[in-house]
């Protein structure tokens, strides 16, 4: 849909936690008690992705900055032309990532309840075994929101007036994804986000 690249701190630490890159030892722990990363490990890595070829055109964070501190530092590299919240109540968000299942060989993303594989536990596409990652356990995911609601969801107020906010409501478990990033779209070039 859009020709930019996505950059999402979470993927990023769960590869170098595959790999077992020093990297990947730095953060494990964090990542399995769904606990953020340090603030001067994530910016680190992030600033190098920020400053590579491939994201001249534009780049999504996803994930990042999850606190105001984060904020200050991420405008010392680049800058920051919106803000997407995506409001869900909890019981989806544990439901769906409980649910959630991805294939150890290629990365494909599957759900139990609306995206099953065809084969239990096997990838339609590459035929790769299919897990449930650490973090998509409900008690990780309540852990998760709990850091949320207390370190992240003030970026919501540091941001408004700033730059547009777009804010998308999904109250439904089975509403597709693409359903979203159309509504995402439509508000992106509504506040006039290029």
């Amino acid at each position: 849909m859009l020709s930019i690249v996505s950059i999402a701190t979470g993927d990023i630490f769960r590869s170098e936690i595959k790999r077992n890159t020093a990297l990947g030892r730095k953060v494990v722990d964090f990542v399995k008690k769904g606990q953020l990363v340090p603030d001067k490990i994530v910016m680190e890595i992030l600033e190098k992705k920020i400053n590579s070829p491939n994201v001249k055109s534009g780049f999504i964070l996803d994930g990042y900055p999850r606190t105001i501190e984060q904020a200050k530092t991420l405008e010392k590299v680049t800058k920051i032309d919106a803000v997407i919240r995506l409001i869900v109540p909890e019981r989806i968000i544990v439901e769906r990532l409980s649910n959630r299942r991805i294939c150890r060989s290629c990365g494909e993303v599957y759900n139990l309840r609306y995206l099953k594989p065809k084969k239990e536990g096997i990838c339609d596409k590459c035929g790769g075994q299919l897990f449930q990652r650490e973090d998509d356990k409900p008690e990780v995911i309540k852990e998760r929101l709990k850091v949320y609601e207390n370190q992240t969801q003030p970026l919501i107020n540091y941001y408004q007036g700033e730059v547009p906010v777009i804010s998308i409501e999904n109250n439904q478990i089975e509403t597709p994804p693409e359903t979203i990033i159309n509504e995402i779209l439509r508000e992106l070039k509504k506040a006039n986000v290029k």
